[in-house]
């Protein structure tokens, strides 16, 4: 029997491929978690150099941004691996993106902070839940 007439086995096939959707949810996760870094930064700046009466307040959302924009850095290299353990971190910060632009949109009035946050919140969360992308993070237990 010669190798090319044997049948391939799990090894063989092209299970490793990142889907494109999955790639695509990753680098928005990536420019997002950018975002966070740079308004870290910004936030730690302002709440330096400016008068805050509570530094401390500013310096814990700051260091919120920093923890977030890290998860999401790591998570995205994990989806890029296919890990099924990045994939619950990124949705539960998707999820939890959607009421923050609520609130900036329409509480706020700063629709155009929220309508980036939201959109690419969403396209994150469809990205993850396509048939290609669960194929290749689902695993059987």
């Amino acid at each position: 029997m010669s190798t090319s007439d044997r049948e391939p086995t799990t090894s063989d096939t092209a299970t490793d491929e990142v889907p494109e959707t999955l790639a695509w949810a990753a680098r928005i996760a990536r420019i997002q978690a950018l975002a966070l870094l740079v308004c870290s930064i910004v936030l730690c700046l302002m709440a330096i150099f400016r008068t805050s009466t509570r530094l401390w307040a500013a310096l814990a959302i700051a260091g919120f941004a920093l923890l977030a924009a890290a998860i999401l850095s790591l998570c995205a290299r994990g989806l890029l691996a296919l890990r099924p353990t990045a994939r619950s971190p990124v949705l539960l910060i998707e999820l939890l993106a959607l009421p923050v632009c609520y609130s900036l949109g329409f509480q706020a009035g700063r629709i155009a902070i929220a309508l980036p946050i939201m959109l690419s919140a969403l396209a994150v969360l469809v990205l993850l839940f396509t048939p290609a992308a669960r194929r290749a993070l689902d695993r059987v237990l």
